[in-house]
């Protein structure tokens, strides 16, 4: 068995943090070579515990809640503030350099996947940064004596992820709509199938969005992701249930298959062309992200409907008669029935993770 270039667990990922309120896992291109303009991590929240207020130099971050209820607040540019709830299957955006914090204020642990469009993320936390300036300086900032300043813990690391003390602070309108987030598991899949379908966290539907998109995509067992490419947009996937295998296909011609499941992240640079299939008897859900608002794509199926059958039967070397019968495929279908049992990889190898 081959290690792949294209997969690695989130959850053996490097450890940013870990502690009894809680654990960051992360793939950058430090550890992740592939990755352009993305990578993500897997912040896991004990109750109470607070994900300190920070901020991202050059990325923008979107969100996905996978278990939990937090409170996120955020300050953008000058004086646009916003505090809101974000319960499972809800999503959140913040725009590079816009400082927020993530505070559990439910029940149980919350976990999250949090990815960011630059392959090697910038940080800054809000502690730091009082760590970088003298006692003066931020007694005149806040028209304050130094010696307010002086029982401080004053350094200039990170410690990521702190405990609060007593209940948390919830503002009654935290519940509200915000542009900050979007209830995408709450969406009607704009695109439904009879073997799967896609829910969407794209500007088409959320507005706020810049740089990043999701889908959540959800495949039966007998349902297959047709294979394709995107002309513009790198996708990175995080394996949320079930198995599949892929396969991608790298310039010169190789072809790299390999199994996933539940924790495994994959990445496609862009115009890569790759397909998805269900392995098993359960239906899979994948979180994909893309570096676009909109991501685009070109299936197969549209591919064959776009040349006449001559400039088809020359390309594969047969005559008209023995080329197969493609379906007039004006909009690619997303996906498709699995009519066909899985065979092997065409190499006979199966990649797995590293």
């Amino acid at each position: 068995m081959t290690e792949s270039r294209h997969v690695r667990s989130l959850q053996s990922g490097l450890v940013q943090h870990s502690s009894e309120w809680g654990s960051i896992h992360r793939l950058t291109a430090d550890n992740f070579p592939i990755l352009q303009r993305l990578s993500i991590k897997r912040l896991v929240l004990a109750r109470g515990a607070i994900r300190e207020p920070h901020w991202h130099a050059n990325a923008d971050e979107l969100t996905y809640c996978l278990s939990g209820v937090v409170l996120v607040s955020t300050l953008d540019n000058a004086d646009v503030f916003a505090t809101f709830t974000v319960s499972a299957g809800e999503m959140f955006h913040v725009k590079s350099g816009a400082i927020h914090h993530i505070e559990n204020v439910g029940e149980t642990d919350a976990e999250l996947i949090v990815v960011f469009s630059n392959e090697r993320p910038e940080d800054f936390s809000l502690h730091a940064a009082f760590g970088a300036m003298s006692d003066s300086v931020l007694g005149n900032a806040y028209d304050l004596p130094a010696s307010a300043f002086a029982a401080l813990v004053r350094d200039t690391t990170s410690p990521d992820i702190v405990a609060g003390s007593g209940p948390a602070e919830i503002p009654a309108a935290a519940a509200y709509p915000d542009p900050h987030k979007f209830d995408v598991e709450g969406q009607t899949p704009p695109l439904s199938y009879e073997y799967g379908s896609a829910k969407l966290a794209r500007d088409q539907f959320w507005p706020a969005l810049r740089n990043l998109s999701m889908y959540s995509l959800r495949i039966e067992e007998d349902g297959m992701r047709e294979p394709h490419w995107h002309p513009e947009t790198a996708e990175l996937g995080y394996v949320h249930a079930g198995s599949a295998r892929m396969s991608i296909m790298d310039p010169g011609g190789s072809v790299d298959t390999y199994l996933l499941g539940p924790g495994d992240v994959y990445f496609v640079p862009r115009a890569y062309p790759h397909q998805i299939e269900v392995i098993g008897d359960e239906e899979i859900h994948f979180l994909i992200f893309f570096d676009q608002p909109t991501p685009g794509d070109i299936g197969y199926r549209a591919t064959a409907s776009a040349f006449s059958r001559r400039v088809l039967a020359a390309t594969f070397g047969v005559d008209d008669a023995t080329l197969p019968t493609f379906p007039l495929t004006p909009v690619d279908p997303l996906v498709v029935a699995k009519l066909n049992p899985v065979d092997p990889p065409s190499d006979g190898a199966l990649a797995t993770r590293d």
